[in-house]
């Protein structure tokens, strides 16, 4: 793959990337902080964990997931920036009315009033990026965007749950909507549309298709099929875990909701973030001698990170330090190793799908790799680990979450499967491709 001779004003180029990240940032804030609003809602509508699980994943993930391919559609035929101003407009708006909402079924139709407009976000800016950054910086770019959400978590935990606890959770979003639509104006007025596959010389447009034949072209690819499903396997406990660890620290180690907010956001978000920074630095590095390392580097943080949570979930309730009136976990420590290396497979799972589609494609096989990640994770790993809560509650009372967790944490086995099944089907192509050359 050549490099194109031009590049895009760097500062240009970053400030565009910055712009994105501070979207992705806010509307990761907004699913975040629904881990500290669990309880009081709880108490206020009466609801049951099942009924919050839902709220919190599948009644977000359907409607996220069914406009998908629609998003991804739209990320590959219009111009991208105009497209995200406007989802990001709806986005604040929709956001700020669960702020206003009467009833718990107001609630779960404004949750989906946010998916509706929060839906172009990720496929849209994959495909930004990659025109952004030539293949040698993009892992790295990469994982500036996506680290976003996981500091973001300091926010949504730790300043959502003071926030929610001294002003309510309407309150929460409301203000959580505000930046939104500062970012919409900035993206209509100041941001210009890059090339699309400017760093591809060799690219020719593919042949007008439809969005279904489009979409089922790209599944009919054995390792991109299998690199999405792996990707969307790996979201099924990372979303459970985000979503349920705050009550989790509540339940289990006797914190306070605001304490367990401020650990769950600074320790987990902080970790995942400079994981997901890290693994991208690494990626560009490794994968420039061996691209294989796209498929290496998840496959380590798949292995070390879910061994890491076992010990985390299963880590008896201890006191490692106080500091002030906040008492540390042990188990913390656990938790930092787990969300560092959890989040290894983001970057180089991106990139690799980048390298394996065509640019006019990208944004439909990112929309692919959004609706599986949202079906599995955000629809059914929170939804999933409330039902299994409530199943094992007569049992294990206050500690059925811990099981319900460890339970879903389990399923990281099959995205290391599919993982390893990725690259066995790229060594076969690359050997049958050298073969033709000869």
């Amino acid at each position: 793959m050549a490099r194109a001779t031009t590049s895009p004003g760097l500062w240009r180029s970053h400030g565009l990337l910055f712009l994105l990240a501070l979207m992705y940032a806010d509307s990761f804030v907004g699913r975040q902080v629904l881990a500290v609003m669990i309880e009081p809602i709880k108490r206020e509508f009466g609801a049951s964990d099942s009924a919050m699980g839902l709220i919190s994943g599948l009644a977000f993930a359907v409607i996220y997931a069914v406009l998908g391919l629609p998003a991804g559609r739209l990320a590959d035929r219009m111009p991208r920036t105009r497209l995200l101003a406007g989802a990001c407009l709806l986005w604040a708006l929709a956001t700020m009315l669960c702020g206003l909402a009467g009833s718990f079924v107001v609630l779960v139709l404004a949750r989906m009033a946010v998916a509706v407009a929060e839906s172009p976000t990720t496929p849209t800016s994959m495909s930004l990026i990659a025109d952004l950054y030539p293949p040698h910086r993009r892992s790295f770019a990469i994982s500036c965007f996506t680290a976003a959400p996981t500091f973001s978590a300091i926010i949504g935990l730790s300043v959502g749950a003071w926030l929610v606890e001294t002003h309510g959770w309407r309150s929460a979003f409301l203000l959580i909507g505000l930046p939104g639509l500062l970012i919409a104006v900035l993206l209509a007025i100041s941001v210009h549309e890059p090339q699309r596959g400017r760093w591809e010389l060799n690219h020719t447009p593919t042949a007008p298709q439809g969005m279904l034949r489009s979409a089922l072209d790209l599944w009919r690819e054995p390792a991109l099929r299998c690199l999405l499903l792996a990707s969307g396997f790996t979201t099924l406990s990372g979303y459970a875990f985000a979503m349920w660890n705050a009550s989790f620290l509540v339940r289990s180690h006797d914190l306070s909701l605001q304490h367990a907010g401020l650990l769950a956001g600074l320790v987990a978000g902080g970790a995942s973030g400079i994981g997901t920074l890290f693994s991208g630095w690494l990626t560009d590095r490794l994968a420039q001698h061996n691209r294989h390392w796209l498929i290496g580097i998840p496959l380590l943080g798949n292995l070390i990170g879910g061994l890491a949570m076992a010990a985390y979930l299963l880590w008896p309730t201890s006191t490692l330090a106080q500091f002030g009136s906040v008492a540390l976990p042990t188990a913390m420590l656990c938790c930092a190793v787990a969300c560092f290396f959890s989040v290894w497979w983001v970057a180089p799972s991106f990139t690799l799908v980048t390298h394996l589609v065509a640019p006019d494609r990208r944004g439909t096989a990112m929309a692919m790799q959004t609706i599986l990640s949202t079906l599995l994770g955000v629809g059914l790993g929170p939804l999933t680990t409330g039902i299994l809560s409530d199943l094992l509650q007569p049992a294990f009372g206050a500690e059925s979450l811990r099981y319900a967790l460890l339970a879903i944490s389990a399923t990281v086995s099959l995205p290391i499967f599919l993982l390893w099944r990725v690259y066995g089907l790229t060594v076969r192509q690359e050997a049958a491709l050298a073969c033709r050359t000869l």
